[in-house]
């Protein structure tokens, strides 16, 4: 019988603002995190990304390197983060060259289960549940479906 190589989760190589509450278990490791964030459990941020300032990450998020979260956002439950658009048909792999960045502005609300291309997201957008943006979106307002559409402005 073999024995698995295990790894172990946990935090590393972070750094944090001031009054920040993470619920464990999480993995986060090499990134940013600024003040008064709350991360919920089961929550994984990788390096070379940031959390801006009052935002809120609730369970099973997933977010990726090169991701870049504005402040006061909200990122709901099961929430994933993508950096590879196997641009050469099959996933990129340590070819870092290959992946890409997503910027979410200020004031952003992402809903549970979405998926989040790399892309740019604009202030004061509300993306819907399960929703999959797929292109940049300029415009503020309410975002739903797959791929996500405006649906109304926010006034």
């Amino acid at each position: 019988m073999q024995t698995p190589k295990i790894l172990s989760c946990g935090i590393k190589d972070v750094r944090f603002g001031e009054d920040v509450t993470i619920v464990e278990p999480v993995n986060i490791y090499g990134c940013r995190i600024d003040h008064q964030v709350r991360i919920g459990p089961f929550v994984e941020i990788q390096k070379n990304s940031h959390i801006g300032a009052h935002t809120k990450i609730q369970s099973h998020s997933f977010i990726c390197e090169l991701v870049t979260i504005g402040t006061h956002c909200f990122i709901g439950h099961g929430v994933m983060f993508i950096n590879d658009l196997f641009s050469e048909g099959k996933p990129a792999g340590g070819d870092k060259n290959l992946w890409k960045h997503t910027h979410i502005g200020n004031h952003v609300s992402i809903g549970s289960n979405a998926t989040i291309l790399p892309i740019n997201i604009c202030d004061n957008v509300v993306i819907g549940a399960g929703a999959v943006v797929t292109k940049d979106i300029t415009s503020p307002g309410v975002y739903a479906g797959n791929p996500a559409k405006k649906i109304r402005s926010i006034s």
